[in-house]
């Protein structure tokens, strides 16, 4: 969700710079704030008891992050953290919810925002259940290419075969495996070790 950076900064909202692997906000922590990238990539992830790192979602300049956990009293169920140098756009809590009062056009993209967010969550979550690296991995390729963009190999994938494996809960050797083969098929196309699809 994109909210106009003056209609942020007259609610209250303000500029935080983050260094990379630097925590936004921790899993467990009271959600405070709203969140818009003006720049850089942030990664909302989980770790196993063994260490392991779950990816839930990659975002990147103009997302918004964290904003359907200030509609409860819940804890953050993920960390937040910054994979490049950040500057984030914050808006307090009780602020970002007098911006959606006072301005029900913003309030009504929100309500798609979160819609677009839980459809992907489900699409994802049916995903995780495969047992088929290959339908897996092109789950995730799809939700990123979305459907405003249709022509095979047009779409180069933000991510590295390692974020694609804490994505998907694969190996990172089962992605480029699975990679070279969805390349054989004529699924995707290799470049420079940049893939298309």
């Amino acid at each position: 969700m994109i909210i106009s950076e003056d209609l942020l900064r007259a609610y209250g909202g303000f500029y935080e710079t983050y260094e990379i692997n630097e925590t936004i906000f921790h899993e467990g922590n009271m959600p405070k704030f709203y969140y818009q990238i003006a720049s850089g990539i942030v990664e909302l992830n989980n770790y196993h008891e063994d260490g392991k790192e779950f990816t839930q979602n990659i975002l990147t300049e103009g997302q918004s992050f964290g904003e359907s956990f200030l509609f409860d009293d819940k804890l953050y169920p993920t960390n937040a953290t910054a994979k490049t140098p950040c500057k984030i756009l914050k808006l307090p809590k009780r602020d970002f919810i007098n911006l959606l009062k006072n301005n029900p056009d913003v309030s009504s993209k929100m309500f798609q925002c979160l819609a677009d967010i839980l459809y992907n969550k489900y699409i994802m979550l049916f995903n995780i259940s495969s047992s088929d690296p290959i339908f897996k991995i092109k789950t995730v390729m799809d939700c990123l290419k979305g459907s405003s963009n249709d022509h095979k190999y047009s779409f180069q994938v933000p991510l590295t075969r390692q974020q694609l494996a804490n994505l998907t809960g694969l190996r990172v050797e089962t992605v480029i495996r699975t990679i070279k083969k969805m390349h054989n098929s004529n699924l995707v196309r290799i470049e420079n070790r940049k893939i298309f699809y």
